[in-house]
């Protein structure tokens, strides 16, 4: 039995959303804030860090900010589903969009499930003790006001720069800083994919057809 575009797509979303999951649930049972594990030396680590705020760990304006971006990822959610009910609609519609805007959806998700339950399913995250899923006396944060939980870090660069380096010459310099999650890599990859390779679908150009 041939599964439709839109069961496929469902399959899609769910698959990574439970990747997503799985990771940080890992990742919070098992590892106290600022712990960190390497897995490709020191090129690739598992660093366990929260934040209030958006993607790759930036911050949004406090506790009303954190409910304006709670409500802001629902509201990208709900639009970005419609216009993909509309598009699965249409026979026409290359099968790389789909996954783009999917993979998208499934990284804005992945963060909203963090926002919304993880203040009221887990307890504190410390430097010195692990989080308790459904701990005896209830979550560390109200509804919406969850942390999300980043672990992937990729220091590239770590070193001190020569003296004789304009500008920056003695400096510690760090490439690439941010920590982020799964879900952040989702958003990133489904946009850039979405840019370079079907960016003539949403500019309505014929050439996508082909």
């Amino acid at each position: 039995m041939k599964l439709s575009r839109g069961t496929r797509i469902s399959i899609f979303v769910v698959l990574l959303l439970v990747i997503d999951q799985v990771i940080k649930i890992l990742v919070k049972t098992n590892m106290t804030i600022g712990q960190s594990i390497h897995v490709l030396g020191d090129w690739f680590q598992i660093y366990f860090i929260e934040n209030n705020g958006m993607a790759f760990g930036m911050q949004f304006g406090g506790q009303i900010g954190k409910y304006l971006l709670s409500i802001f990822r629902i509201v990208l959610v709900a639009i970005i589903l419609i216009y993909m009910r509309r598009l699965l609609k249409k026979p026409e519609t290359p099968w790389g969009v789909l996954v783009g805007l999917a993979a998208i959806m499934c990284g804005a998700l992945g963060n909203i499930v963090d926002s919304l339950f993880y203040g009221l399913v887990f307890s504190e995250s410390t430097f010195t003790e692990v989080a308790q899923l459904f701990p005896p006396g209830g979550g560390y944060a109200p509804f919406l006001q969850g942390k999300v939980v980043d672990m992937l870090y990729f220091p590239l660069i770590d070193t001190d720069l020569p003296s004789w380096v304009p500008f920056w010459g003695g400096r510690h310099v760090i490439f690439f800083r941010p920590i982020f999650n799964f879900a952040d890599s989702c958003i990133t990859c489904g946009a850039i994919y979405l840019l370079i390779f079907h960016w003539r679908f949403f500019s309505g150009s014929k050439e996508e057809d082909k």
